[in-house]
Protein backbone atom coordinates (compact mmCIF):
# COMPACT_ATOMS: atom_id res chain seq x y z
CA UNK A 1 0.00 0.00 0.00
CA UNK A 2 1.46 3.38 -0.60
CA UNK A 3 0.56 6.25 1.19
CA UNK A 4 0.41 9.62 -0.29
CA UNK A 5 -0.56 13.37 1.08
CA UNK A 6 -1.19 16.80 -0.60
CA UNK A 7 1.52 18.56 -1.13
CA UNK A 8 -0.08 22.68 0.75
CA UNK A 9 -0.88 19.65 4.04
CA UNK A 10 2.58 18.44 4.79
CA UNK A 11 4.78 21.71 3.54
CA UNK A 12 4.64 26.14 3.42
CA UNK A 13 6.79 28.63 1.40
CA UNK A 14 8.85 30.42 2.43
CA UNK A 15 10.58 32.80 0.73
CA UNK A 16 11.48 31.01 -2.52
CA UNK A 17 11.69 27.82 -0.68
CA UNK A 18 9.27 24.88 -0.30
CA UNK A 19 9.88 23.70 3.45
CA UNK A 20 7.89 20.80 4.88
CA UNK A 21 5.87 21.38 7.98
CA UNK A 22 6.89 20.53 11.49
CA UNK A 23 5.55 17.77 12.78
CA UNK A 24 4.57 15.78 9.96
CA UNK A 25 2.14 13.80 12.05
CA UNK A 26 0.53 10.54 11.19
CA UNK A 27 -1.83 8.55 8.56
CA UNK A 28 -4.23 8.45 11.99
CA UNK A 29 -3.97 12.47 12.51
CA UNK A 30 -8.04 12.61 11.11
CA UNK A 31 -9.16 9.62 13.15
CA UNK A 32 -11.73 11.02 16.56
CA UNK A 33 -12.01 9.41 19.75
CA UNK A 34 -14.56 11.89 20.36
CA UNK A 35 -18.04 10.23 21.41
CA UNK A 36 -16.46 6.94 20.99
CA UNK A 37 -18.86 5.75 24.03
CA UNK A 38 -21.42 5.57 22.35
CA UNK A 39 -20.49 4.42 18.98
CA UNK A 40 -22.35 1.23 18.23
CA UNK A 41 -24.99 2.19 19.47
CA UNK A 42 -23.97 0.17 22.92
CA UNK A 43 -22.75 1.06 26.07
CA UNK A 44 -19.84 0.08 26.74
CA UNK A 45 -16.20 1.88 27.30
CA UNK A 46 -13.48 -0.37 28.21
CA UNK A 47 -11.19 -0.37 25.42
CA UNK A 48 -13.30 0.26 23.01
CA UNK A 49 -12.01 1.43 19.42
CA UNK A 50 -13.20 3.85 16.69
CA UNK A 51 -14.76 1.75 13.55
CA UNK A 52 -12.85 4.29 11.49
CA UNK A 53 -9.25 3.24 12.59
CA UNK A 54 -10.30 -0.40 12.74
CA UNK A 55 -11.22 0.25 8.76
CA UNK A 56 -8.30 1.46 8.17
CA UNK A 57 -5.87 -1.04 9.34
CA UNK A 58 -7.86 -3.61 7.62
CA UNK A 59 -7.63 -1.66 4.60
CA UNK A 60 -3.67 -2.68 5.11
CA UNK A 61 -4.58 -5.87 3.49
CA UNK A 62 -5.26 -5.69 0.35
CA UNK A 63 -7.41 -8.74 0.21
CA UNK A 64 -11.03 -8.02 0.45
CA UNK A 65 -12.68 -11.82 0.67
CA UNK A 66 -9.92 -11.97 3.49
CA UNK A 67 -11.13 -13.84 7.26
CA UNK A 68 -10.23 -10.87 10.19
CA UNK A 69 -9.85 -12.38 13.20
CA UNK A 70 -10.38 -10.79 17.01
CA UNK A 71 -9.52 -12.35 20.12
CA UNK A 72 -10.76 -9.92 22.44
CA UNK A 73 -13.86 -8.62 20.72
CA UNK A 74 -15.02 -6.70 23.52
CA UNK A 75 -18.11 -4.78 21.91
CA UNK A 76 -17.41 -6.00 18.54
CA UNK A 77 -16.21 -2.80 16.82
CA UNK A 78 -13.93 -4.86 14.66
CA UNK A 79 -17.14 -7.03 13.45
CA UNK A 80 -19.04 -3.76 13.12
CA UNK A 81 -16.07 -2.16 10.84
CA UNK A 82 -15.93 -5.43 8.28
CA UNK A 83 -19.69 -4.63 7.54
CA UNK A 84 -18.90 -1.42 7.06
CA UNK A 85 -15.90 -1.68 4.86
CA UNK A 86 -17.64 -4.48 2.97
CA UNK A 87 -20.81 -2.14 2.59
CA UNK A 88 -18.19 1.12 1.27
CA UNK A 89 -15.77 -0.99 -1.34
CA UNK A 90 -18.55 -4.41 -1.98
CA UNK A 91 -15.74 -6.77 -0.23
CA UNK A 92 -16.63 -9.59 1.09
CA UNK A 93 -14.64 -10.29 3.85
CA UNK A 94 -15.89 -12.33 6.93
CA UNK A 95 -14.97 -11.99 11.00
CA UNK A 96 -14.19 -14.55 13.73
CA UNK A 97 -14.57 -12.90 17.22
CA UNK A 98 -13.68 -14.39 20.23
CA UNK A 99 -15.27 -12.80 23.51
CA UNK A 100 -15.60 -14.64 27.13
CA UNK A 101 -18.93 -13.95 28.87
CA UNK A 102 -17.29 -11.94 31.28
CA UNK A 103 -19.57 -10.50 34.32
CA UNK A 104 -20.26 -7.27 34.31
CA UNK A 105 -20.61 -6.06 37.70
CA UNK A 106 -23.16 -3.01 37.89
CA UNK A 107 -22.31 -1.70 41.35
CA UNK A 108 -18.43 -1.04 39.57
CA UNK A 109 -18.96 2.25 38.32
CA UNK A 110 -17.06 1.72 35.01
CA UNK A 111 -19.31 -1.25 34.38
CA UNK A 112 -22.60 0.50 35.51
CA UNK A 113 -24.01 1.58 32.31
CA UNK A 114 -23.18 -1.75 30.35
CA UNK A 115 -24.69 -3.90 33.17
CA UNK A 116 -27.72 -1.46 32.68
CA UNK A 117 -27.52 -1.65 29.09
CA UNK A 118 -28.07 -5.65 29.27
CA UNK A 119 -30.85 -5.18 31.79
CA UNK A 120 -32.67 -3.18 29.00
CA UNK A 121 -31.89 -5.76 26.11
CA UNK A 122 -32.88 -8.33 28.37
CA UNK A 123 -29.88 -10.22 28.43
CA UNK A 124 -27.66 -11.42 31.32
CA UNK A 125 -24.98 -8.59 32.21
CA UNK A 126 -22.29 -9.84 30.49
CA UNK A 127 -19.84 -8.68 27.64
CA UNK A 128 -20.33 -11.11 25.37
CA UNK A 129 -23.87 -9.61 24.89
CA UNK A 130 -23.33 -6.50 24.33
CA UNK A 131 -20.70 -7.99 21.38
CA UNK A 132 -23.87 -9.45 20.09
CA UNK A 133 -26.09 -6.87 20.41
CA UNK A 134 -23.82 -4.21 18.85
CA UNK A 135 -23.58 -6.76 15.89
CA UNK A 136 -27.40 -6.99 15.44
CA UNK A 137 -27.32 -3.32 15.55
CA UNK A 138 -24.58 -2.46 13.20
CA UNK A 139 -26.19 -4.90 10.92
CA UNK A 140 -29.45 -3.38 10.94
CA UNK A 141 -27.93 -0.01 9.47
CA UNK A 142 -26.22 -1.51 6.18
CA UNK A 143 -27.87 -0.75 3.19
CA UNK A 144 -27.59 -1.67 -0.57
CA UNK A 145 -25.20 -0.07 -3.03
CA UNK A 146 -26.92 1.23 -6.50
CA UNK A 147 -27.68 -1.71 -7.58
CA UNK A 148 -29.58 -2.52 -4.60
CA UNK A 149 -27.69 -5.64 -3.65
CA UNK A 150 -28.08 -6.54 -0.40
CA UNK A 151 -24.50 -7.12 1.96
CA UNK A 152 -24.86 -9.96 4.58
CA UNK A 153 -25.23 -8.80 8.41
CA UNK A 154 -25.86 -12.29 9.26
CA UNK A 155 -23.48 -14.30 12.05
CA UNK A 156 -23.85 -16.97 14.20
CA UNK A 157 -22.89 -17.53 17.69
CA UNK A 158 -21.06 -20.60 19.36
CA UNK A 159 -19.79 -21.59 22.46
CA UNK A 160 -17.66 -23.98 23.50
CA UNK A 161 -18.59 -27.27 24.82
CA UNK A 162 -17.84 -31.26 25.41
CA UNK A 163 -18.36 -33.46 22.58
CA UNK A 164 -21.93 -34.36 21.71
CA UNK A 165 -20.61 -38.10 21.68
CA UNK A 166 -20.80 -40.01 24.88
CA UNK A 167 -17.27 -41.30 25.63
CA UNK A 168 -16.85 -44.95 26.56
CA UNK A 169 -16.01 -44.64 29.78
CA UNK A 170 -17.80 -48.53 31.47
CA UNK A 171 -18.60 -49.09 35.19
CA UNK A 172 -16.21 -51.92 35.99
CA UNK A 173 -18.92 -53.21 38.59
CA UNK A 174 -21.60 -52.76 35.83
CA UNK A 175 -20.63 -53.51 32.47
CA UNK A 176 -23.93 -54.83 31.50
CA UNK A 177 -25.75 -51.36 32.71
CA UNK A 178 -22.60 -49.44 31.03
CA UNK A 179 -23.30 -51.91 27.55
CA UNK A 180 -27.00 -50.23 27.99
CA UNK A 181 -26.33 -46.74 28.93
CA UNK A 182 -24.01 -46.30 25.59
CA UNK A 183 -26.76 -47.90 23.27
CA UNK A 184 -27.45 -44.27 22.61
CA UNK A 185 -24.37 -42.48 23.06
CA UNK A 186 -25.25 -39.23 21.57
CA UNK A 187 -25.68 -36.89 25.19
CA UNK A 188 -29.46 -36.13 26.05
CA UNK A 189 -29.26 -32.54 27.01
CA UNK A 190 -28.07 -31.96 23.16
CA UNK A 191 -30.00 -30.13 20.42
CA UNK A 192 -29.73 -31.47 16.42
CA UNK A 193 -28.00 -27.72 15.95
CA UNK A 194 -25.35 -29.03 18.33
CA UNK A 195 -24.82 -32.46 17.02
CA UNK A 196 -25.01 -30.55 13.19
CA UNK A 197 -22.49 -28.19 13.89
CA UNK A 198 -20.16 -30.80 15.40
CA UNK A 199 -20.64 -32.96 12.39
CA UNK A 200 -19.25 -29.28 10.32
CA UNK A 201 -16.29 -29.51 12.09
CA UNK A 202 -15.42 -32.78 12.12
CA UNK A 203 -15.95 -32.93 8.30
CA UNK A 204 -13.86 -29.84 7.65
CA UNK A 205 -17.09 -27.79 6.86
CA UNK A 206 -17.31 -24.15 7.31
CA UNK A 207 -19.45 -23.15 10.02
CA UNK A 208 -20.92 -20.01 8.11
CA UNK A 209 -21.62 -22.63 5.31
CA UNK A 210 -25.45 -22.25 4.09
CA UNK A 211 -27.60 -24.80 5.65
CA UNK A 212 -31.34 -25.38 4.88
CA UNK A 213 -33.92 -28.09 6.16
CA UNK A 214 -37.22 -29.43 5.01
CA UNK A 215 -39.82 -32.61 6.01
CA UNK A 216 -38.99 -35.80 4.47
CA UNK A 217 -41.28 -38.31 5.04
CA UNK A 218 -41.93 -36.75 8.32
CA UNK A 219 -38.30 -36.30 8.90
CA UNK A 220 -35.86 -33.57 9.63
CA UNK A 221 -33.42 -33.38 6.72
CA UNK A 222 -30.56 -30.52 6.96
CA UNK A 223 -29.02 -29.81 3.91
CA UNK A 224 -25.91 -28.45 4.17
CA UNK A 225 -23.59 -26.51 1.26
CA UNK A 226 -25.86 -26.83 -1.57
CA UNK A 227 -25.85 -30.86 -1.01
CA UNK A 228 -22.53 -31.67 0.40
CA UNK A 229 -23.66 -32.70 3.14
CA UNK A 230 -27.12 -34.34 3.83
CA UNK A 231 -28.05 -35.20 7.83
CA UNK A 232 -30.73 -36.35 9.04
CA UNK A 233 -30.64 -36.93 12.99
CA UNK A 234 -34.37 -38.42 13.55
CA UNK A 235 -34.73 -40.64 16.64
CA UNK A 236 -36.61 -43.39 14.42
CA UNK A 237 -36.88 -44.31 11.08
CA UNK A 238 -38.85 -47.82 10.22
CA UNK A 239 -38.17 -50.20 7.82
CA UNK A 240 -41.63 -49.34 6.19
CA UNK A 241 -39.83 -45.69 5.91
CA UNK A 242 -37.19 -46.40 4.30
CA UNK A 243 -37.06 -46.13 0.52
CA UNK A 244 -39.97 -42.83 0.81
CA UNK A 245 -36.54 -41.56 3.04
CA UNK A 246 -33.93 -42.42 0.72
CA UNK A 247 -35.96 -41.19 -2.78
CA UNK A 248 -36.74 -38.15 -1.12
CA UNK A 249 -33.22 -37.19 -0.10
CA UNK A 250 -31.80 -38.38 -3.25
CA UNK A 251 -34.19 -36.21 -5.13
CA UNK A 252 -33.36 -32.74 -2.92
CA UNK A 253 -29.33 -33.80 -3.72
CA UNK A 254 -30.17 -34.35 -7.78
CA UNK A 255 -31.67 -30.67 -7.10
CA UNK A 256 -28.43 -28.98 -5.87
CA UNK A 257 -26.04 -30.39 -7.88
CA UNK A 258 -23.03 -30.43 -5.69
CA UNK A 259 -19.60 -29.51 -6.89
CA UNK A 260 -17.80 -32.75 -4.97
CA UNK A 261 -19.17 -36.28 -3.24
CA UNK A 262 -22.17 -35.67 -0.83
CA UNK A 263 -21.60 -37.29 2.60
CA UNK A 264 -25.14 -38.72 4.10
CA UNK A 265 -25.43 -39.14 7.94
CA UNK A 266 -28.18 -40.85 10.06
CA UNK A 267 -28.41 -41.23 13.76
CA UNK A 268 -27.18 -45.18 14.12
CA UNK A 269 -29.80 -45.94 16.78
CA UNK A 270 -32.80 -44.72 14.87
CA UNK A 271 -33.19 -47.74 12.52
CA UNK A 272 -35.56 -50.39 13.47
CA UNK A 273 -32.86 -52.84 12.61
CA UNK A 274 -29.59 -53.83 10.81
CA UNK A 275 -31.84 -54.95 7.85
CA UNK A 276 -33.03 -51.31 7.44
CA UNK A 277 -29.66 -49.62 8.01
CA UNK A 278 -28.34 -52.13 5.51
CA UNK A 279 -31.67 -51.49 2.62
CA UNK A 280 -31.17 -47.84 3.24
CA UNK A 281 -27.66 -47.52 2.41
CA UNK A 282 -28.16 -50.33 -0.85
CA UNK A 283 -30.86 -47.69 -2.24
CA UNK A 284 -28.53 -44.97 -2.22
CA UNK A 285 -25.77 -46.90 -3.71
CA UNK A 286 -27.94 -47.91 -6.55
CA UNK A 287 -28.28 -44.39 -7.28
CA UNK A 288 -24.06 -43.23 -7.22
CA UNK A 289 -24.24 -42.49 -3.42
CA UNK A 290 -21.57 -44.14 -1.60
CA UNK A 291 -20.33 -41.98 1.33
CA UNK A 292 -23.23 -43.15 3.60
CA UNK A 293 -22.38 -42.80 7.65
CA UNK A 294 -23.87 -42.81 11.03
CA UNK A 295 -23.52 -41.43 14.42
Amino acid sequence: MRLWANLNEISEIKGNDIVIKSPLGTMWNDISFAALANEGDVKFDNGKKPVSMIKRLLQFCEDDNAIVMDFFAGSGSTGHAVMRLNEEDGGQRRYVLVQLPEPLDISNNSQKDAALFCDSIGKPRNIAEITKERLRRAGSKLRGDATEVLFDKGFRVFKLDSSNVKAWDPSAQNIEGSIEEYTEYIRHDRSENDILFELLLKLGLDLSVKVESKDVCDKIVYNIGYGVLLVCLSTSINSNEIESLAQGMIDWIKTQNPETETVIVFRDSAFENDVAKTNITAIFNQHGFSNIRSL
